[in-house]
């Protein structure tokens, strides 16, 4: 009986150990571990205040300033074409020549016609004038002297049509010689010498598009509509234009033209700009940014656009606190311009933010910059 007495007191600490580790273990809270959780490699940078232009940017095309679809006016056998499809051609230039035998044959028979009208137009003034002498004399009576009268007005309307088909014959003989409207550079050729072409075709000969100087055309919301138009109204505003794979610099233009109406079903209005394009680095119908020059900001709170971050209540950023824990900060974005954003408020000028590990990231978590090196927020 004793020796299960002296085993039970030695037993009963042991017990009361294990109850006791056991109820630490089940009822205290948990907690990090001891030193608390690593600070997160995170890059940093600083807010800051400088000049940053205010500027409107689009998906624009490239049109011609002017475009002609060149189309015969008469129908004939193509004889000749003067240029080569893909070449420059001025103004005036002859492009295409058709068979002009035809038409000269008509113009001719058209002067004859006229010198035969002109012949009997003065054998009838002459007895007009001869009825008028002898019936002043009695001799003729007054019905002859009307009808002599009558004959020879139809022979001078005769001879007034006669004149109008010789000019209708002319044009028509220009017709065939067929001229650049415009100075401009030449499309594909449609139609080889030898072909009979006609009139009015739907398909066009060649097309001349002008491409000194082109015409950038843009939209932009209507919201944008009041500012563009504010500034528009105190001087001529500068647009750009460069293409995705040109590495100079872009183009430079001049706003030209602001559509009278805004576009319903996409709420956009139409601008079109106008580049001398002296160079030919804008050709028609390529797509271009543009990007529309409108002021300068002096005073504009600028950080990196990656370090705005959108979340179901807006953008935010990470702001780095003195004690190297980051704060959850909303943000407005006023505009971005390239790889910088331009913020209307929600930031100081000095701050810190984070620009680049923010997944890892929660209010109130530790950080360290990694480009310091020593694991500590860099000054």
């Amino acid at each position: 009986m004793r020796g299960f007495l002296q085993l039970g007191a030695l037993l009963l600490p042991l017990i009361f150990a294990s109850c006791s580790e056991s109820g630490r273990a089940e009822g205290a809270p948990a907690g990090p571990p001891a030193g608390g959780a690593p600070p997160v490699p995170v890059t940093i940078t600083k807010v800051m205040r400088k000049p940053m232009p205010l500027e409107l940017s689009a998906i624009g095309t490239v049109e011609a300033s002017s475009s002609v679809a060149i189309r015969a006016q008469l129908t004939g056998e193509l004889t000749s074409v003067n240029f080569k499809e893909g070449e420059d051609v001025q103004q005036g230039q002859v492009l295409f020549t058709l068979d002009r035998r035809p038409l000269e044959a008509a113009l001719k028979q058209a002067e004859a016609a006229l010198a035969r009208d002109q012949a009997q137009l003065a054998n009838a003034t002459a007895q007009a004038q001869r009825s008028k002498e002898l019936a002043e004399r009695g001799i003729a009576t007054r019905e002859q002297v009307d009808t002599t009268r009558t004959a020879a007005a139809a022979l001078e309307a005769t001879v007034g049509a006669d004149r109008a088909a010789i000019e209708n014959a002319t044009v028509q003989l220009q017709y065939a010689t067929i001229k650049s409207p415009i100075s401009g550079r030449t499309g594909v050729l449609m139609v080889h010498p030898g072909n009979l072409v006609r009139a009015n075709d739907a398909a066009p000969l060649v097309v001349i598009n002008q491409v000194t100087p082109v015409q950038v055309a843009f939209g932009i919301p209507e919201r944008q509509l009041a500012l563009l138009k504010q500034h528009l109204a105190q001087n001529t505003l500068r647009v750009e234009a460069k293409s995705q794979g040109d590495t100079g610099q872009p183009a430079v233009g001049r706003i030209a033209f602001v559509d009278n109406s805004v576009d319903q079903t996409t709420g956009m209005i139409r601008i079109k700009g106008t580049f001398a394009n002296g160079d030919r680095r804008l050709w028609p119908g390529q797509f271009v940014n543009v990007v529309t020059m409108l002021a300068t900001d002096p005073e504009a709170l600028v950080v990196p656009s990656v370090a705005i971050q959108s979340g179901q209540q807006g953008a935010y950023v990470f702001v780095v606190k003195d004690d190297r824990t980051v704060e959850l900060r909303p943000v407005a974005v006023a505009r971005t311009n390239g790889n910088e954003s331009i913020v209307e408020k929600g930031l100081k000028d000095g701050e810190t933010v984070v620009t680049d590990g923010q997944l890892r990231l929660v209010p109130g978590s530790r950080i360290s910059d990694k480009t310091a090196g020593d694991g500590k927020v860099a000054p």
